[in-house]
């Protein structure tokens, strides 16, 4: 199964009519989750798709926020997790210097990655103020919905 970019816009298309808020599609070695910004990830066998096992605890504990949350592992740490299934990469361009590096200071608006997904780019803004103190995926990596990109020190 191949899904086209305009498949693909169909489908959200569809889900943004609809009364669901997701929508999970599996077929021949293709995977799509979509959902509603802010929907809770599904109770089903299927909520890997959130943020990895016993990191923060089952999907169904809080909603997964794109955007920054806080931190489990860290006191008084944010969190900026993936907002869509993807690739993603930490700067603009290959041999490019990182958006962001551990120590950086961040604001709303700064972008600190990008999440590639069916060669669309999508910017990840840091949706907090603070300093990087933990960058936890690498360059080029595989991330699901919700997984914990980086974490901030709020200002």
């Amino acid at each position: 199964m191949s899904l086209s970019h305009d498949d693909v816009t169909r489908l959200l298309q569809l889900l943004d009519a609809s009364q669901f808020d997701a929508l999970e599609l599996e077929a021949d070695g293709v995977k799509l989750s979509l959902r509603r910004r802010g929907a809770v990830a599904g109770l089903g066998a299927s909520t890997t798709a959130s943020a990895p096992a016993g990191a923060h605890g089952s999907a169904a504990d809080a909603p997964v926020q794109p955007a920054a949350r806080a931190a489990a592992a860290g006191v008084g740490l944010l969190d900026i997790c993936a907002p869509m299934l993807g690739t993603f990469y930490g700067a603009p361009k290959p041999g490019a210097a990182p958006f962001v590096s551990v120590g950086s200071a961040v604001g709303p608006d700064s972008v600190v990655g990008i999440v590639e997904v069916m060669k669309l780019m999508n910017s990840i803004p840091a949706a907090t103020s603070g300093e990087v103190v933990e960058i936890l995926v690498g360059d080029g990596a595989l991330v699901e919905y919700g997984q914990v990109l980086m974490r901030v020190r709020p200002a």
